[in-house]
């Protein structure tokens, strides 16, 4: 087909072919973005976390006034946690995943650091800490018995060393250390001491989102025996079929044992609603943008529709001429296709570079990642079907008009 005669005809609807290409190039640019955001989304809600998510209960207690011994209180809490039926493994930590609050620490490689090499999170891990999160370890070793330490003890005015040793995830050891074994090297947290990391796990996910999602997994366990009133909580592993049964008769043991102590009952919950919350805005932003990228969608293929049944008006005569001199149906129809294929083929190419510019403030305002390439061709693909589709019921109704009607209406 001619592609002069189409290029001829848009020049004389400069206004017309300006204005759908503008919409599609917006639609474009904005597109490829919403595309993109929706899918970092769900990888965030589809991340592994490296726990027994459905298999954890998080009991969040905490006492009326002073505790006169919370260290003896955790061990005897612990103890009957430990021995009801359907608990797997119980402990109790500083902090849980899928909160909005963290302990953080720096990291260095090097004692006097005046930048840190990163910043991590540090839960504070007893001997069943590993076991009830289901934590997977790939390199080095647990913590041994000599190695936990109370917080007194490790506070304690006459102590000279740091915390006896770490383990880290593997995000974290290749982010410190790049193509090397991280067991046995030293790391510094926030002093001049040294802590040797003793073993290196699979995954596990920061509580809040502090740092984006580059550093979600600058993890770190540190072999301190918390308290139960340092994070007001208890982790219970069980069956996930037993969950709602261990967890009623787990805070019924709880509030029979020592002191008065009260349950938030809005804290206390299996991991895996905790998880649903924590993802609930990830989840609601997925679904907005999503409905976004359908709204625009449809106002461009209205708009295409729209001008292309102006067009069809407005060149009834052309038409019927063209028939008149042996055009069939098939190449009408084609010439519609091929002018809107032009015309989105322009807009594509303006929306791809708009596109790019849009991934670029965002990289820079809300610390996006850079916006794929693949994510291009996808939109250009889908606006040219977009385009292509709209434009065939108005182009269909052209090719249909008789030479002799056509010819009549001028």
């Amino acid at each position: 087909m001619e592609i002069r005669p189409i290029l001829s005809t848009l020049r004389r609807h400069k206004t017309a072919a300006a204005l759908i290409v503008l919409q599609i190039a917006l639609t474009c640019a904005i597109i490829c973005n919403a595309l993109f955001m929706v899918g970092q989304r769900i990888a965030e809600m589809r991340e592994v976390s490296g726990i027994a998510v459905d298999e954890l209960l998080r009991i969040q207690i905490i006492p009326i006034g002073e505790e006169a011994n919370a260290q003896a209180q955790t061990r005897s809490d612990l103890a009957l946690l430990r021995n009801l039926p359907g608990v797997v493994a119980a402990t109790t930590s500083n902090q849980v995943p899928f909160v909005n609050s963290s302990w953080n620490s720096s990291v260095n490689l090097q004692p006097e650091q005046e930048r840190p090499t990163l910043n991590a999170t540090n839960y504070m891990g007893e001997e069943q800490f590993m076991d009830t999160f289901g934590l997977k370890l790939v390199a080095g070793r647990n913590f041994e018995a000599g190695e936990y330490l109370t917080l007194e003890e490790l506070n304690a005015p006459d102590r000279t060393t740091g915390y006896p040793s770490v383990i880290v995830t593997r995000t974290m050891a290749e982010r410190l250390f790049p193509g090397e074994d991280a067991v046995g090297k030293s790391i510094y947290l926030g002093s001049s001491t040294p802590t040797r990391i003793v073993g290196v796990i699979e995954h596990l996910v920061r509580p809040s989102r502090q740092g984006g999602p580059s550093a979600r997994e600058y993890t770190m366990i540190l072999p301190i025996r918390a308290t139960y009133d340092l994070g007001a909580q208890y982790i219970v592993r069980t069956s996930p079929e037993r969950r709602q049964e261990v967890l009623a008769a787990a805070i019924a043991a709880l509030r029979g044992n020592g002191p008065v102590r009260i349950v938030i009952d809005e804290n206390t919950k299996p991991f895996s609603e905790l998880r649903s919350e924590f993802y609930q805005q990830q989840r609601g932003m997925a679904w907005l943008l999503g409905i976004v990228c359908a709204a625009l969608l449809l106002v461009t293929a209205l708009g295409i529709v729209g001008l292309a049944s102006f067009w069809v008006q407005q060149r009834t005569k052309q038409i019927g001429v063209r028939r008149a001199l042996g055009a069939t149906r098939g190449q009408i129809l084609r010439y519609f296709q091929v002018e809107n294929f032009i015309l989105a083929g322009i807009g594509i190419v303006l929306g791809m570079l708009a596109a790019f510019g849009i991934n670029q403030w965002l990289m820079s305002q809300y610390e996006m990642f850079r916006l794929p390439l693949v994510y291009l061709p996808i939109g250009a693909v889908a606006l040219w079907l977009l385009g292509q589709i709209a434009v065939f019921g108005p182009a269909r109704r052209a090719a249909a008009v008789p030479p002799a009607i056509a010819t009549r209406t001028a």
